[in-house]
Parts: C-alpha cells; structure tokens; sequence
C-alpha cells in the first residue's frame, strides 16, 4: 500500500486535522499522481459538515486535483511520469449504462464512485480525496493537463470550471448570446470568463454592489444590482440563459421573469432549502428551469482545452494545510477572490 499524509475530519462538528492512510498499490490502468495543489469547493464544506446528509467519516475532502504523474502501471497508454494531471470530482464509474456510454458519466445509473466521501466499486473500499499528498487513479478518470498557467490556477477549473461550462456549451452559447450569471463567487467567476470567451453578451447579477468592478475586470459587459426591486420589470424577458450559481435562499421566480422566451435557467448553486417555483413565470413565456451537474470526461478534458486555448484560469488564493479551516470560514463568509487552492505540499 501506498502511505499518504492528508487533512480529515472525524465528524461532522470537527475540524479539519491531519490524517495519515493509504491508498492502494497500483493496477495496470493506474497512475499514481503527487498532487501539487487541491481546490477549495464549497461542496466540501457541505458534506463535511453533513448538510446534505450521507457523510462519511473520516473524510479526506477534495475533488479539485492537479499534480504530477510519478507512477504509472503497465498498460497506461495516455500518461507518462512527469506528465501534470488532474482529477475531478469522480474517480469511477459503472462504465455501462447508458449516461457511461454517452460520456456523461456524472449520471450514471449504476455506480459512480466520488472522489471522496464514497465507497469503490469493490463495496468496501472508502474514497480519499484531494486534501493529500497523493492519490492513484485509473488513466481513464484522470484528465491531462497541457496549459502553460501556474497548475494552482488550473485545479478549481476541475470542479467550477467544467460545473459552468457544461451548461454554456448544453444550451449552445454562442456570440450575442445573453448570459446572465447569477452570483459572483466560485462558480460565477469562471461562468463569466468562459461565457464571454464564448462571444456571449455576460451580465453578472449581484446582491453585492462593490462587486461590479471586480465583475468588469473579468470580462463582463454589464453589472446588475438584485437589490433594485424593480428588477424584473427593467429586465424582463432579457436573458437568454442566466447560470444560478447561488447556494443561499432567493427568490427564483424575480429571476425567471427575466429569462426570454423559451429561454432557460440553470440551478447550478444548492440552497439549503427549497424554493417555491411559481408556474406562470414558466408558463406564459415558455421558459426552462434546468438544473446541471459538473461534466463528464470528455466534456471535462473538453472544458481543460478550452481554458488551455483562451488562456482561462480560475483566480485562486493559495494556502497552507495548516489553514484549511479558516479558509472554510471564510468560505462561508465570501472572502476569497475567488477559490482557495491547498498547497499539497505542506501535508
């Protein structure tokens, strides 16, 4: 077994603590990847803290993974020692359903083993994630890397990136089309850089007013105040996509008013309770409300060469291990511009 050094929790009211475990030696597919640095996701904090119910203890987070290939076994075709690699949000899957044939194995109906908080496929086996120094993967479930920008800027785009890329690219944004982007944090920063580098017309959306200069600088055409009470009547029937990236409670239906015809809102944020959809906002102008789920493989290492090709990286803070809790507090808080990145090193 392969000894690995991490950051865990033990339960769902501790902290964040070093962890010492293994992970397994390697299988003909495998790599073995030392990881260099592992975003912060807001999703982290939730299962940690057992928001969304089903976590397992003890938890090694993370699911924003890049490093450097160290090891490979006999029959990896597609990587080579030195080679910087990524990991996303999951590191298995049934592999014969139909989402699986389709590449879209973040849906799959059979068994989709997540990077952390999750069980292999072998029915006993808990997965570790990307707070650790190392971590082995089969080739097909890790993602090749070719940008030249630093790997810290890269490794929030195998969670954030590809969770608005999808999206974009599902309901064919293209040059003029109007994105609104709901939500200026994680998520919403990288909706911005890739919307527009798609050609779309990109609003940000915000309750936060101080934001619009940090929302211009990334590229957006227009800032819109939500705290404007009138804002479904200036803008009404305006957008033809807007990416709700919000995790807090707010109203959907003011949003949806501002969707065009046929147009469509993606949730893409979870919220700690439901919202209550109202019907006409829907009906009357023959809108959507979808929902998306990161991305699978292929869209993902399509997502990775995009970013490569327009130069897009996610705007990170890099820190210590020793301060991974107080960059869960201020997750909380919104203060990081805009994703933490865990220097794996320091394990």
């Amino acid at each position: 077994m392969i000894q690995v050094k991490g950051y865990a929790a033990q339960s769902a009211t501790s902290v964040l603590a070093p962890f010492s475990f293994e992970r397994r030696q390697l299988g003909p597919k495998d790599i073995l990847i030392d990881i260099a640095y592992c975003g912060i996701c807001h999703s982290d904090i939730h299962q940690v803290k057992n928001e969304w119910g089903g976590s397992r203890y003890p938890m090694v987070p993370g699911h924003e993974i890049v490093g450097r290939v160290s090891k490979v076994g006999n029959q990896v075709n597609h990587f080579r020692v030195g080679d910087p690699a990524g990991v996303g949000c999951f590191v298995d899957s049934c592999r014969s359903c139909p989402s699986c044939k389709e590449n879209e194995e973040q849906y799959c109906e059979g068994h989709l083993v997540s990077t952390y908080n999750n069980i292999e496929k072998d029915g006993k086996t808990p997965t570790f994630g990307g707070y650790s120094s190392k971590i082995v993967v089969d080739e097909d479930y890790a993602l090749r890397i070719a940008s030249e920008l630093p790997l810290e800027r890269i490794a929030p785009l195998l969670c954030a990136g590809v969770t608005t890329y999808s999206p974009l690219k599902q309901w064919n944004v293209e040059r003029g089309t109007r994105v609104g982007i709901l939500g200026l944090g994680g998520l919403g920063h990288m909706g911005v850089k890739l919307a527009v580098a798609m050609g779309a017309e990109v609003s940000v959306l915000s309750h936060s007013p101080h934001k619009e200069a940090d929302a211009r600088k990334l590229g957006a055409h227009h800032f819109i105040s939500t705290q404007q009470s009138n804002l479904g009547e200036v803008f009404a029937n305006h957008f033809d996509l807007i990416l709700d990236t919000v995790s807090a409670p707010h109203d959907l239906n003011m949003y949806l008013s501002t969707v065009k015809k046929d147009g469509t809102m993606v949730l893409l944020g979870v919220p700690p309770e439901s919202t209550k959809i109202a019907a006409f906002p829907l009906i009357l102008k023959r809108r959507r409300l979808a929902g998306s789920l990161i991305g699978g493989i292929k869209e993902t290492q399509e997502m990775l060469d995009f970013c490569a090709e327009n130069s897009i990286g996610a705007d990170v803070e890099v820190i210590s291990a020793l301060e991974i809790n107080t960059a869960y507090e201020r997750t909380l808080k919104g203060d990081v511009k805009y994703r933490f990145a865990i220097d794996c090193k320091t394990f």
